[in-house]
This record gives structure tokens, C-alpha cells and sequence, in this order.
């Protein structure tokens, strides 16, 4: 597992050492992720992990939930709003620093969403959030959007921690003409060889995987949702994506290398049911079928 444990020298001057930030690069570009540990300050956690557990079941008793896939799976906003956004999380140089160095010279996000995995969900299809631009060539492109996943409360087997499959954004059949479920005998021709896994990554760590990566969210077991927030960092040329956020808060968002993609709107934001379902399954799938 590529897993970093950043150091207290490296936190207290929001710097990754060449070292590690080139460790971490050569991790997303040979298997598609890596994990840095405790980058985001506990105190910040706190603040926003009793707001988004209380928001997720106010998701799920919509008419009409944003499911992902298969019921337990719903997309769910942090808040957008005071006293929830923070510039550690929103901007933090050290996720940054490896962003910019495996994206190019002018990156920016595009999302600020995330991922609530209920308890007694089941395992979604294995998906691809992109897919190749340039497909079935005999070598991926580099990679042109990054996902950065926050878990807000500890990440673990026993509460559903997302499933990847290493390397699996190098495989060059799944183009963009396809959905971003993976067909079945891709996953039947992977699993053998390369088998995926489910990594632990505690609350205020970052999971940074390739866009392209193959993964799915798996059963939660415990007693208690399991959020996670997701940014999509990208390059300057990829993607429209924009963001909302109250006038007020543009000073979060200034940063030298990263451009966030955002309007600052006066009127409230109502971020509990602005999406949609997405590609649910039939009650096949809904049982939790391996694939």
C-alpha cells in the first residue's frame, strides 16, 4: 500500500521534502493512488464530522436520494458556508504540491463534493470516475484530474472503505464512449492478477487517486454513516465544472498555484438536494453481485 506518514517538520511548514513529494508522484502515476497521513488538522475534523453525521440521514429521507449506483451510497456535500470551510482543507499546500507536480504548471478544482456510505450499504459496481481521453492506445496519457478524498471519520474495512484496483487507470480499454461502470469481463480479466483492496485511512488523512482509477464503495458494517469529501484538482485545460460559495469567503480560496473554479453567490445554498441519483441498479445488483 502506498502510504506516506508526513512528518510534523513537514506539517508545521505546510511542505512536502522533494523526497517524499516525488515518492508520492511515482505512487499516482504507477498505481493511480497514494495515501498521506494526518495532513488535515484534527481540530478541523471535529468541527465539521458532527455536521456532516447529521446531515447524512436528512440526504437519505429525501423523496428522491442521491444514490450512487446502489442504495447506502449517497452523494453528499460538506457545507459550504461558515463555520465549515476551512483554507487547510480547501487549499492545502501539501496536497498541492504533489497535484501540481503530477498535473503541470496551472491546476485547478473543480469539485467540492463527497461520497456517505450508510450503514448496511452494499458493494457498488467497480467504476472509473473518467475515462481514457485517448483509449485502447498502447499507453495511457498522463494524468489529467486527480481525486482528493478526506474521510471525516476513520476509514476502515468494518465501515466501508473505498475499494481500489492498482494500476487499473493504465488499462486503455475504457474509453470515453463508455459508461464509467467497468464491464464485467474487464473486472473478471483484472481480478485474478490484480486484486484490489481496501485501504484504512484514518479521518483527516488524504486518499489522492488518478481519476481513472477502478474502484467501488464497499458494505459499511458499522452503526454510523461513513462521509468523505472529495475535490477534483486538474489541469487548467480539463473540465467546466464550477463551484458555489457565499460572497464572503474569496480570501479561502487565493493561492498561487491552485485556481479554484468557483462563483460567489449571495443567496443561500442549498446543498442537501442539489443532486440526483446516479445510474441506480436493478434489484440484481442492489443484493451486492461481486462486480
Amino acid at each position: 500500500m502506498n502510504t506516506i506518514k508526513v512528518s510534523t517538520k513537514n506539517l508545521k511548514i505546510d511542505s512536502l521534502n522533494r523526497k517524499v513529494r516525488d515518492q508520492a508522484v511515482q505512487a499516482i502515476r504507477t498505481d493511480g493512488y497514494v495515501v498521506l497521513h494526518h495532513v488535515i488538522d484534527p481540530a478541523l475534523i471535529q468541527v465539521l464530522q458532527p455536521k456532516m453525521l447529521e446531515d447524512a440521514p436528512k440526504i437519505a429521507a429525501l423523496k428522491n436520494p442521491p444514490y450512487q449506483f446502489v442504495k447506502g451510497h449517497i452523494q453528499h456535500d460538506p457545507p459550504p458556508l461558515k463555520p465549515y470551510l476551512f483554507r487547510e482543507m480547501l487549499c492545502n499546500d501539501l496536497i498541492i504540491s504533489v497535484a501540481h507536480a503530477v498535473l503541470g504548471q496551472k491546476i485547478k478544482n473543480t469539485a467540492y463534493t463527497g461520497n456517505t456510505n450508510l450503514p448496511g450499504s452494499v458493494r457498488q459496481p467497480v467504476h472509473a470516475d473518467q475515462c481514457h481521453l485517448w483509449y485502447h492506445q498502447e499507453q495511457a496519457h498522463p494524468p489529467c484530474a486527480l481525486v482528493v478524498n478526506v474521510p471525516i471519520v476513520d476509514m476502515t474495512v468494518h465501515t466501508g472503505s473505498i475499494e481500489l484496483w492498482p494500476g487499473s487507470h493504465q488499462d486503455t480499454t475504457i474509453g470515453p464512449d463508455d459508461k464509467i461502470r467497468i464491464p464485467r469481463e474487464n473486472v473478471l480479466a483484472r481480478q485474478d492478477e490484480f486484486g484490489p483492496f481496501q485501504p484504512e485511512v484514518p479521518a483527516g488523512s488524504v486518499l489522492i487517486r488518478d481519476m481513472r482509477l477502478w474502484h467501488r464503495g464497499m458494505p459499511n458494517h458499522s452503526e454510523k454513516p461513513r462521509p468523505m469529501i472529495a475535490m477534483i484538482h486538474t489541469c487548467e485545460w480539463y473540465g467546466s465544472s464550477r463551484m458555489s460559495f457565499p460572497e464572503g469567503t474569496e480570501s479561502i480560496f487565493e493561492h498561487p498555484v491552485l485556481n479554484s473554479a468557483v462563483d460567489f453567490v449571495s443567496h443561500d445554498i442549498e446543498y442537501l438536494t442539489r443532486h440526483k441519483s446516479y445510474d441506480v441498479w436493478d434489484d440484481e445488483w442492489a443484493t451486492g453481485a461481486p462486480f
